[in-house]
């Protein structure tokens, strides 16, 4: 009897094993955290605001009235043809993994997922949230980068020389250094901390957009003759699209409905309110009065130099970059600008560009380790993340800067930028897209 059953419990407990193993297996397996997904999925349609209408709002009323429509469309068209360059060839080219391990893998990301091949609407990445929703979620900052260099040679650009350089400049200079910094690249490997976009985004865009102010050439009238923003509403418009939509843009890169996105979250909304303020305040005492432009301005500048810091810096660090970045953006556009002379229309350089690198330089600062759990610092004693923050930034404004170059000159030699002297006089609404804002 004694056999029987000690033959009836070995029986069982071979049949326990593959069932133990599947349960483990199971039990392993990632899955969906829906707040997560809720949360990215509400983030994704902010970033998505922040172009259209924001952008197109901010810009459009701060253009003459004979260009508003121009600027506007170049907001929207961006918005259209880079989704279809990004879910095609950026998505594989900044997070593909077929290439990683080798030098190559250092500076593109793979081939495997063109046109998101093989990535179906169940497999979930980091959060736990699907892979689809995370491409379309990076989508909107490949989408909103190339859109801020327009403020750079508004007025001044052929709408067919402007789309190919912005289809291009995405393919060969966002796509890489997004893939640099949050694709397993060099810089993310060195240990840049680049949280939602300072260096990706503003200081690539900042840098592009000088280059192509100084090539472009300045516009007819500039320094000579008064060239006013011909819709200030449209510009208050436009930024508080812009601040609300950041919040995605930040909260929402840390892909989960949490601590960290709750931090993000304020140190945003400090940063700004502390630069808007400091803009203002600026103004208040050299030319003795507050404008809406310098606010919506010092707003903006606050936004772009948080940006790369919104998940590592507490609220300290957030008043500080803030202050910092409202004081140094200012200089940047009211002495620098006029100083030497170049024609960066909307300030797309001295407000991103400029904005884009003190945070990112003050990210290597104000890092601290209750806001990352590993990563600090000069503040706190960890000079070598400051360096690191210098040497990542450096290269990406020597990278962007020549690439830019580059395309400007082949582009122009072939399909050609600068309107004709009499467009520009009279207008890039009407002669470009054959339409006027106002009748």
């Amino acid at each position: 009897m004694k056999k029987c059953i000690s033959f009836i419990g070995l029986i069982l407990a071979l049949l326990a094993v593959p069932y133990n193993a599947v349960a483990e297996e199971v039990a392993t397996q990632p899955v969906l955290d829906t707040g997560n997904t809720a949360w990215i999925l509400a983030a994704t349609m902010l970033v998505m605001l922040m172009t259209i209408p924001g952008l197109a709002f901010f810009y459009g009323g701060m253009v003459r009235r004979k260009n508003v429509l121009s600027v506007m469309m170049q907001c929207v068209v961006l918005t259209a043809v880079i989704t279809i360059e990004w879910i095609v060839y950026g998505y594989t080219a900044v997070f593909g993994e077929s290439f990683h391990g080798g030098w190559f893998g250092e500076i593109v990301g793979g081939m495997e997922k063109f046109f998101l091949n093989g990535i179906s609407k169940d497999q979930l990445t980091s959060g736990n949230i699907p892979e689809v929703l995370f491409a379309l979620f990076q989508c909107k900052f490949a989408v909103i980068t190339p859109a801020l260099i327009v403020g750079a040679f508004a007025e001044r650009i052929k709408f067919s020389g402007f789309l190919l350089f912005s289809v291009l400049w995405s393919i060969f200079v966002y796509n890489p250094m997004a893939h640099w910094v949050w694709g397993g690249g060099w810089m993310q490997r060195l240990g840049a901390i680049d949280f939602a976009g300072g260096t990706v985004v503003h200081i690539n865009a900042g840098i592009s957009a000088l280059v192509m102010a100084i090539m472009l050439g300045r516009r007819q009238g500039f320094g000579t003759s008064s060239i006013l923003p011909h819709n200030v509403p449209f510009v208050v418009l436009g930024t508080a699209l812009l601040w609300l939509g950041w919040f995605g843009f930040n909260a929402g890169s840390g892909l989960g409905a949490d601590g960290l996105a709750a931090n993000a979250f304020l140190v945003t909304h400090l940063a700004t309110s502390v630069a808007a303020t400091t803009w203002m305040a600026l103004e208040w005492i050299i030319n003795k009065k507050p404008t809406v432009i310098g606010i919506c301005t010092g707003a903006v500048a606050g936004l772009v130099a948080i940006t790369p810091a919104a998940g590592s810096s507490d609220a300290l660090g957030a008043l500080f970059i803030g202050l910092f970045s409202a004081i140094i953006c200012y200089v940047s556009v009211a002495y620098i600008k006029p100083k030497l002379k170049y024609d960066d229309a909307l300030d797309a350089f001295g407000v991103h560009g400029v904005g884009g690198f003190v945070g990112a330089i003050l990210t290597g600062v104000f890092a601290s380790q209750l806001i990352t759990g590993e990563q600090e610092g000069a503040l706190y004693g960890d000079w070598h993340q400051l360096g690191v923050q210098v040497i990542v930034n450096l290269a990406a404004v020597v990278f962007s800067a020549v690439m830019t170059f580059i395309l400007f000159t082949i582009i122009d030699k072939t399909v050609g930028l600068r309107v004709t002297s009499r467009v520009e006089e009279e207008g890039l609404d009407f002669y470009e897209h054959g339409e006027m804002a106002y009748n």
